[in-house]
């Protein structure tokens, strides 16, 4: 059989399922992002009384009246068409579109979606590798109907299923490989089907932009575009010797390959995690300690998130860090071994606290994040020693009173 891979993508999902709940604001300009704030909290109040749906425009929040330094996480197409997109400022946001409505994200309502969508898949088409919360690439080739127009009739099946029972639209690309699939899955969005084929690369893919490439960065395509290489077709014509001397020798070897549509990649059933975490990025440049109370509330609450991710998904780690982003974008990370595993709120904690130790903290923050690696799942043998006491004498961490470390550090 020939060799079929699709990349199914949500189209817009946060914002997508935001219009879910609040369908009155379908065809609006639509922002996701920042912090939870009064007001928002004001809607979960009136759904307890009366339904969501019918909340006054009047009353939704409007991305004029955001003062802070959250950003955006999405949009709806609606506020796109005015240049806004995800990572930019909500204040940046506020001046190109501050009619749009700002909405808080809501990871929770999220992932339930998500795993809703995701079910629907694997009844229809088992061999799918999880790619996040909004996207995934599923192995055709043998499911049926999965060779029919190229991979259109079971991607249209899959579409259909998961908008009748979700609500949601999605985009799928089917090509020969992962590569391909995924450059397919952004041709027709929304909702739109790609089929791809191994004799529609210098039709539908030389002509693209370098960028276009999976894994193709913004220095990556400065440095092409320095070289005078633009479109996919003039990366095509380089030499693989010629690159790899301009980029090394993988680099070089897999701009040749990507750009004659070559990726011998597999659909990965069962990926593991490598590692879990929780960061925020304040409102306001906090300082150690100006703002200790804060700070270390913060801190505390961020251990206790990675601790409940940690257990809702059933794995222990041995390797805990912390990340910090100051004042002037400079970032630092440092990270300690432990020799147990654990899931413990107050171990992560304690260690994190160690971590914290050892960068300075006179400049002001604007993000902290805490991250515990070196994974097992938590129902592995004993040998693990998960959550083992602290002996004084145990040199990978030491018995701390938590109050101790706020005086400390905060």
């Amino acid at each position: 059989m020939i060799r079929r891979i699709a990349h199914l993508d949500m189209d817009a999902f946060y914002a997508s399922v935001e219009l879910l709940r609040y369908p009155q604001l379908k065809g609006l300009p639509v922002v996701i992002g920042g912090g939870r704030r009064p007001a928002d909290d004001a809607f979960l109040t009136m759904g307890e009384t009366g339904s969501l749906a019918k909340i006054p425009l009047e009353v939704f929040p409007r991305l004029v009246s955001y003062t802070g330094r959250g950003v955006i996480t999405t949009a709806t197409y609606a506020a796109r068409q005015f240049g806004i997109g995800s990572a930019m400022g909500l204040m940046k946001a506020a001046k190109l579109c501050p009619q749009a409505i700002l909405l808080p994200v809501d990871f929770a309502e999220y992932r339930r979606y998500s795993r809703a969508f995701k079910d629907i898949i694997l009844d229809i088409a088992p061999l799918m590798e999880d790619r996040g919360v909004d996207e995934v690439y599923i192995d055709f080739t043998e499911v049926p109907g999965g060779q029919r127009e190229g991979g259109r009739v079971l991607a249209r099946l899959i579409q259909k299923t998961i908008f009748q029972q979700t609500g949601l639209t999605c985009s799928v690309g089917v090509a020969p490989n992962k590569l391909l699939a995924k450059m397919a899955s952004e041709f027709n969005k929304p909702n739109g089907i790609a089929i791809v084929f191994e004799e529609d690369l210098q039709s539908k893919i030389w002509p693209l932009a370098c960028r276009k490439i999976n894994g193709i960065g913004p220095k990556a395509e400065e440095k092409l575009q320095a070289l005078g290489i633009r479109s996919i077709g003039e990366l095509a014509q380089k030499e693989v010797d010629w690159l790899i001397e301009a980029f090394g020798q993988k680099t070089g070897a897999w701009l040749f390959d990507a750009s004659h549509g070559l990726d011998p990649r597999a659909v990965v059933l069962e990926s593991e995690p490598v590692s879990i975490s929780r960061e925020t990025t304040f409102e306001r440049d906090l300082h150690a300690v100006h703002d200790k109370l804060e700070l270390g509330a913060i801190f505390t609450q961020l251990c206790t998130q990675v601790a409940q991710d940690l257990n809702a998904r059933g794995y222990i780690g041995k390797t805990i860090g912390i990340k910090l982003r100051y004042d002037n974008f400079k970032s630092v990370t440092r990270d300690q071994t432990l020799n147990f595993y654990t899931d413990d709120a107050k171990v992560i904690r304690q260690t994190a606290g160690q971590c914290l130790k050892r960068v300075p903290l006179q400049q002001r923050l604007r993000l902290l994040g805490v991250r515990v690696a070196s994974l097992a799942a938590a129902d592995d043998p004993p040998q693990y020693m998960k959550n083992r006491p602290v002996a004084p004498a145990d040199s990978a961490l030491e018995a701390i009173d938590l109050e101790a470390v706020e005086r400390q550090l905060f």
